[in-house]
């Protein structure tokens, strides 16, 4: 707990007015490195202590590490739990309104969230339900489309309303399945706002002080979600040389907006960093002054000029990879730095390979953010789909997963009279197979024929829970006789087999209460077989199958964890599945990568800091990226120059930056240039790096001692 009372030394002049002024609208202008997580912790901590209630209190984050991080750290400067207080992402928090609200829009309560991958699942059924050819639907860029629409990013125009039917057809998907898409979590909270002011007046009542933190990268629904909210007690932080996520809605110009829309805005700006040496502060002001449409900033540290910034123009990314191992083998050595010390950025993906190669022929261990999450890998997909269809029966996405994993003989045919049932009957595919059980084969002919029943009986068997399709049918009063019935349509093997897979979702409704969860998810995992059906799908590889496994039991263990965790409120299924969803790459543990060197793109740094920083690739091409530049003009050109500006900010202690003289493109070699943003870096902070000379005799077995000194294992009393 921290002395509250004594701020002034804690904190320099620019934090303590940001700190105490509580009430009104203030925007925080917070540089790169200027504290200004310290400072929104304070703030709350300090409105706490002067009498705010805790539940009065809303902040707002983008990543969940940085929510979780944001509250441990106001707990520990005030030494209370704070049951009350709300430290949530956008997403997060809309998901507590729509848990709440989303009954007033016609869903359950219990609705699944989908991922990018029950999104493309869901707009590929929609597609072939409207007769579009696999090869015709781009599923990526529809996703986009349909993103844009919904968020408002873009409108219907001639050139993209060909896709308006399959929008419509995604959307009375996502209702269908009782599910809702990311985009869903701002867009259906501001909706119900609007459509029931009594709902909002009652979050307004609750929550009478709002904090944003890294406002610069809210989009204009985030940004509308919280001006609904808030009064005038708002207070936003944020950095518009950090703007980097246009792509996916984010716009700095909500700083403007927030300006015009609250009255008598107080802004403070943050300008100290305590990250970095003057000379990398020198260089990232020296290249972010030639923005235009920018708040005007100048970073300063008290932390000395440090070293120069090394610049290397190597002949090719093998080279430029050389370079970066070679680096990092010496400064490790020379300075005492752990591997994790080291971060190496790049603008794209693609330059990961040699650089990765370079690594792995050096036993240099890494860690690169951007590859497969842990909750995207097959085999973890599969158990979280069971998951989902035994809390949402009517999801239909995750159904379709694992209605034939394990392979159980449901094949596509089965699947596709299936999708006709419940398509004639505007149902899920969950209860077009109960349907299918519990009324017979001439019925389900009748089904899918398009023809319907009379409901007579349905008042009756709908009040004992039967299922809801079957309590509108009456078979007693249904029309005719049904001679055009063929019995290979549903063989009583393939009944069968839906009958083992409807009873494998029913025997696990357990898991919907009570505790134990973990172990109820081994139980079902054994139950269904899933190590023999690995071992099918790896006959060469038993190795494979079983390391599968081993992440299927890292999940089980992932939930025992969360459920015997105090913290984790309500232990039930449901609150597990929204937890995962919610979660992004950056929130996984970070305990595994200790002692590997950081590789990732510049876009997944933001935020972060390394006391040694390498940035690859900076050439025409890639940083300003030359799609990006094409597309967006002048303004992609200033995105480009934040988003290198950011690269630069992330260093604390020694910045290289390497600028490869030809790079190969696909299957041909091209001649690089050397970034602009280069030539903005004022020359007095650069040093050229030349190559590493030859290592004397003497110099290499002392730098072979230290190596050993380094790694070897510690000698043990009496051996």
């Amino acid at each position: 707990m921290t002395d509250l009372s004594d701020l002034k030394n804690e904190l320099n002049p620019e934090q303590y007015e940001a700190v105490m002024t509580i009430n009104g609208a203030i925007l925080i202008i917070a540089g790169a490195g200027s504290g200004k997580t310290r400072v929104i912790t304070f703030r709350i901590a300090h409105m706490l202590d002067a009498g705010v209630p805790q539940s009065a209190i809303l902040a707002l984050t983008f990543t969940n590490k940085a929510a979780k991080e944001m509250s441990e750290r106001i707990k520990e400067l005030t030494g209370k739990k704070l049951p009350l207080l709300t430290v949530s992402t956008f997403h997060a928090f809309g998901v507590r309104i729509l848990r709440q609200e989303i009954g007033l829009l016609g869903y359950r309560e219990n609705f699944s969230i989908y991922d990018e991958t029950d999104r493309a699942s869901l707009i590929k059924e929609t597609g072939r339900e409207l007769a579009y050819s696999p090869d015709a639907l781009d599923v990526y860029q529809v996703g986009i489309l349909i993103s844009d629409i919904k968020t408002g990013r873009k409108h219907w125009t001639i050139e993209n309303e060909m896709y308006k039917e399959l929008y419509e057809g995604y959307q009375e998907g996502l209702k269908l399945y009782n599910a809702v898409d990311f985009d869903d979590l701002i867009t259906l909270p501001i909706k119900i706002f609007r459509e029931f002011p009594e709902v909002l007046a009652k979050y307004k009542e609750r929550y009478k002080y709002i904090m944003v933190d890294e406002f610069q990268d809210t989009s204009h629904q985030q940004y509308e979600f919280m001006r609904l909210l808030a009064e005038n007690n708002v207070a936003v932080v944020g950095d518009d040389d950090q703007s980097i996520y246009s792509w996916r809605g984010a716009d700095y110009q909500n700083i403007i907006n927030f300006e015009k829309d609250f009255k008598d805005v107080k802004e403070i700006r943050l300008e100290q960093n305590y990250r970095s040496t003057g000379t990398i502060l020198a260089a990232a002001n020296g290249v972010i002054k030639h923005n235009t449409n920018r708040k005007d900033k100048e970073l300063w540290s008290g932390n000395g000029d440090g070293k120069p910034i090394e610049i290397y123009m190597p002949d090719n990314e093998t080279a430029e990879a050389a370079f970066i191992v070679e680096s990092i083998q010496a400064t490790s050595i020379t300075e005492k730095r752990k591997y994790d010390d080291f971060c190496v950025l790049m603008r794209a993906n693609t330059q990961s390979r040699a650089i990765e190669e370079a690594f792995l022929a050096e036993n240099i261990p890494y860690t690169m953010s951007g590859g497969t999450s842990f909750f995207q890998r097959k085999e973890i997909k599969d158990i979280i789909s069971y998951l989902r269809v035994i809390s949402n029966h009517d999801d239909d996405v995750n159904l379709l997963r694992i209605i034939n994993t394990p392979r159980r003989g449901i094949g596509r045919a089965t699947i596709e009279k299936l999708n006709e049932i419940a398509k004639n009957l505007s149902c899920s595919l969950w209860e077009a197979i109960n349907a299918l059980l519990e009324v017979g084969d001439n019925e389900a002919d009748l089904f899918m024929s398009g023809r319907s029943y009379t409901a007579s009986n349905s008042s009756h068997i709908a009040s004992n829970g039967a299922h809801p399709v079957i309590a509108g049918l009456d078979p007693a009063n249904s029309p005719g006789k049904y001679s055009d019935f063929d019995d290979e349509d549903f063989s009583e093997g393939t009944k069968q087999n839906l009958k083992a897979f409807v009873d494998i979702i029913e025997s696990n409704k357990s898991m919907l209460g009570g505790h134990g969860l973990s172990k109820k998810v081994r139980t079902m995992v054994e139950n269904i077989r899933y190590m023999d059906y690995l071992i099918g799908e790896n006959p060469k590889s038993e190795k494979a199958a079983r390391f599968k496994m081993l992440n299927i039991e890292s999940l089980i263990g992932s939930i025992e964890r969360w459920e015997n965790n105090p913290e984790s409120g309500e232990p039930t299924l449901y609150n597990y599945l929204n937890r995962i969803t919610l979660l992004s790459r950056d929130d996984m543990d970070d305990d595994e990568n200790l002692g590997k060197v950081n590789l990732m793109t510049i876009h997944a740094s933001k935020g972060l800091e390394f006391p040694v920083v390498f940035i690859a690739g900076c050439e025409e091409g890639l940083i300003p990226h030359g799609r990006a530049v094409d597309e967006g003009g002048d303004a992609a050109v200033e995105e480009e120059r934040r988003l290198f500006y950011v690269a630069i900010t992330r260093a604390r202690d020694k910045l290289f930056i390497s600028s490869c003289r030809s790079r190969r493109r696909q299957n041909s070699v091209v001649e690089s240039q050397p970034s602009r943003f280069l030539d903005e870096i004022p020359s007095h902070l650069v040093q050229y790096h030349e190559p590493q000379k030859e290592v004397s005799a003497d110099m290499a077995i002392d730098l072979l001692q230290q190596m050993k000194k380094k790694f070897s294992a510690p000698k043990v009393p009496g051996f």
